[in-house]
Order: C-alpha cells, then sequence, then structure tokens
C-alpha cells in the first residue's frame, strides 16, 4: 500500500487568501523541493502513513475540506489518496508553489511562487483558482503573465516571527500601500498565526 510523508494533519480554519475562516482538514505533507527561508514548516520531519490510516484520520473530524500543503505536496500522489477522500464526499484544495503541475482530482488550486527566490526554477501550474504571491520587497510585475490564468490575486506579506514588531509593521504598511496601488491585487494576512494557530 501506497504510503505518504505526513507531518500533521489537524481541524482548523483557513487562516489566508480566498477562503480565510473557513474551516478544513489540513493535510501536510513532508517533503518539498524549495529550501524558502521563511518557510514555516519542518517539512523534513514525517512520518509515513498510508492512505487508508489517512482517509480514517480526516473523517473523522466531520469537515468535508481538505487542503493539501507542505512542504510540497504536488510531490505526493494525489490521485490516489485524492480519489479515496473524494469518495468520502470531500472537496480538496491544494497549496503549491507550481513548480509540479497539479493533478487533476484537485477541486481548489493555490499556487503561491517563489521565483523570487528561485529564478531558474520554472512555474509549471500557471492556471489556477488563487495566485498568492509571499511580498518580499519583489517587483510584482514580474507576476503580471502568470497572473493572467488566475480568478484570484493576493499579496501576502512575508511574516517574518523572529523580526520586530515594528519591522513587521512596516512591511504590512508597504504592502497596503503597494494593494491600494495594485489594480487587481487583494490584500492576504495569516490570521492563524496571529490566533496562535499554525
Amino acid at each position: 500500500m501506497q504510503q505518504y510523508p505526513i507531518v500533521e494533519i489537524f481541524h482548523s480554519v483557513q487562516g489566508e487568501g480566498f477562503h480565510t475562516g473557513i474551516p478544513h482538514v489540513f493535510v501536510r505533507f513532508g517533503n518539498c523541493n524549495l529550501r524558502c527561508d521563511w518557510c514555516d514548516t519542518d517539512f523534513m520531519t514525517f512520518d509515513l502513513l498510508g492512505a487508508d490510516e489517512i482517509v480514517r484520520r480526516v473523517i473523522e473530524y466531520s469537515c468535508n475540506r481538505v487542503i493539501f500543503t507542505g512542504g510540497e505536496p504536488a510531490m505526493q500522489d494525489l490521485s490516489t489518496i485524492g480519489g479515496m477522500l473524494k469518495e468520502n464526499g470531500i472537496l480538496l484544495s491544494i497549496e503549491t508553489n507550481g513548480t509540479i503541475p497539479v493533478d487533476p482530482v484537485i477541486d481548489w488550486i493555490c499556487v503561491s511562487p517563489k521565483d523570487q527566490l528561485y529564478p531558474n526554477v520554472p512555474i509549471k501550474q500557471r492556471t489556477g483558482d488563487e495566485l498568492k504571491v509571499v511580498y518580499c520587497g519583489q517587483d510584482i510585475s514580474m507576476y503580471d503573465e502568470l497572473k493572467m490564468g488566475f480568478d484570484h490575486h493576493f499579496i501576502q506579506p512575508c511574516y517574518l516571527e523572529e523580526e520586530s514588531v515594528a519591522d513587521n509593521g512596516k512591511l504590512f504598511r508597504s504592502v497596503e500601500d503597494l494593494v491600494k496601488n495594485s489594480p487587481g491585487w487583494r490584500l492576504s494576512l495569516q490570521t492563524h498565526k496571529w490566533m496562535g494557530v499554525l
């Protein structure tokens, strides 16, 4: 039986982007093909779980929405686990860096490109529902072409826990100005971090 690297499975509300405030079960996969400085996940510490065990844990929460996250979830066999979850009436979302095409079993695709850090790693998932850019000061015009493939466009400040409240506040204010002056973009904040929910 196929096994998956699982960092954690938990029930919470989505804290960022289009589905902010909606309850989901988060399936966080281990492993990633990128190593972003600000990543808040220890994606190299995981347990190997079979698909049946993952489904059992998910349906215990009586929630019909799952978010595959990571690490990089598109590295996994999502067709198998996704098909099993859909048999239980569950809607599937993914949060991906976009460097690997997403399996069509997924209902909602959120791409968060990291090309400001990895300019030589191409974005292969160029269509989806939500484009969520983590803003670290880069020129957002670099996303003009990619933006056309998505219905919803978000800019999210890069929140760094080791930075002072004042420094994070400056970045948040710069993103506010950026969104006000960039038609078609919306602000996304990581409200789950404010609530102390990982």
